[in-house]
């Protein structure tokens, strides 16, 4: 097939929608399929619409300056419509986040030209599924014919909500590279050496890094013959919060937050540590949550976010109700080395159902799924 990708969001920008797009046209490209991105995202410098190559991937980035470089374009649509027409596509497939104005102007006009579309959620609507559900463009593409999807079964819940529960909503999980994400050799465990808990996010509100303080707080004060320290990776605009908050609860003894880390190095303490926490509710997936998962690290993280999609209770991580449980799951694993040792041993054996040839198989089926709505 000849895909269209189409996101607000795409590389040089880091973060989980830029990376995973990117990633899932360099695997579809493998596996046969000829892609095209289209994005809104602006190359620094660029002052118009640019075409480029990346990773063999073509990427028109149909972008104008904006404040903060923020990824939107409303005068792309003219230009995006001859594109997509002039491009002998067989399917669109857009991504959208939240707010994703650029990709909503996407998934329009592919529908207006009557090219098979597929629509993705990356994120959760939270707060703002009461707006998105009074414009109602949820609803109109579902009965225009897209084949809607979002990334975890939490996420496709308020999707079907808004779209109606009549039409259906697939789940297309993010992909992982298994072989890039192996487990690694561990150094081996003497006794009285502290339990490692680790975390991978941007400092921001909607990740928790405060609460993610207090919880391993609450864990040490419940297990202190453990030693539980906590290490962050990621930096973001709540860094001064995060230092003053650790300070507050003595974390100069427990609690270390080097930046922003390589993929080889994000590995490297991977390696190094014991558990991830991903504490997060508002997670439509958790993709560092599956990356641990996938190096052999068990997880904890709440029920009701993405990561229970890939994390199983006590099998290969602990899945809990709140902050408390998050608290007791660490104090729990950082005691009971039975546990600990089985999960680890569950993930370091057992591929995620993830790994990108799956997912790959999973996006095939979606688009025929959006080739056949059009007949």
């Amino acid at each position: 097939m000849k895909v269209a990708l189409l996101s607000d969001c795409y590389l040089p920008r880091l973060g989980g929608i830029e990376v995973q797009v990117h990633d899932l046209a360099r695997n579809l490209q493998k596996a046969g399929h000829e892609v095209v991105a289209f994005t809104a995202t602006r190359e620094p410098g660029q002052r118009r619409n640019e075409l480029e190559i990346i990773d063999g991937i073509p990427v028109h980035r149909l972008a104008i300056p904006m404040p903060h470089g923020l990824p939107i374009n409303p005068l792309a649509p003219p230009t995006l419509r001859r594109l997509l027409r002039a491009g002998g596509f067989d399917v669109a497939h857009v991504h959208m986040g939240v707010v994703a104005p650029f990709s909503m102007d996407c998934a329009r006009v592919a529908l207006d030209l009557d090219l098979p579309t597929a629509v993705t959620w990356h994120s959760l609507h939270a707060r703002m599924e009461g707006p998105i559900r009074l414009v109602g463009y949820v609803a109109r593409w579902a009965k225009s014919g897209a084949a809607l999807s979002a990334v975890s079964g939490v996420a496709a819940q308020s999707v079907s909500s808004l779209a109606g529960v009549q039409h259906k909503v697939a789940i297309l999980p993010n992909g992982i590279d298994t072989t890039q994400w192996a487990p690694l050799p561990r150094p081996p465990r003497g006794a009285g050496e502290p339990m490692r808990v680790v975390s991978a996010m941007r400092l921001m509100g909607r990740k928790r890094p405060l609460e993610l303080l207090d919880i391993v707080h609450e864990a040490r004060r419940q297990a202190p013959e453990a030693d539980i320290r906590l290490e962050v990776l990621g930096e973001g605009p709540l860094r001064p919060k995060v230092d003053a908050r650790a300070a507050e609860l003595g974390g100069d003894e427990w609690f270390t937050a080097p930046g922003r880390m390589t993929r080889t190095q994000v590995q490297e303490r991977y390696r190094l540590s014991d558990i991830y926490i991903a504490p997060a509710e508002l997670e439509a997936f958790g993709i560092a949550a599956l990356e641990a998962r996938t190096t052999g690290l068990p997880v904890v993280a709440p029920r009701k976010s993405g990561v229970s999609e890939f994390i199983e209770h006590r099998v290969n991580g602990m899945l809990t109700g709140d902050d408390a449980g998050m608290a007791d799951a660490l104090a729990r694993l950082a005691t009971d080395h039975s546990l600990r040792v089985a999960m680890t041993a569950h993930n370091t054996e057992v591929l995620p159902r993830e790994s990108w040839p799956s997912v790959v198989r999973m996006v095939e089926t979606e688009y025929v799924r959006a080739i056949d709505q059009l007949r």
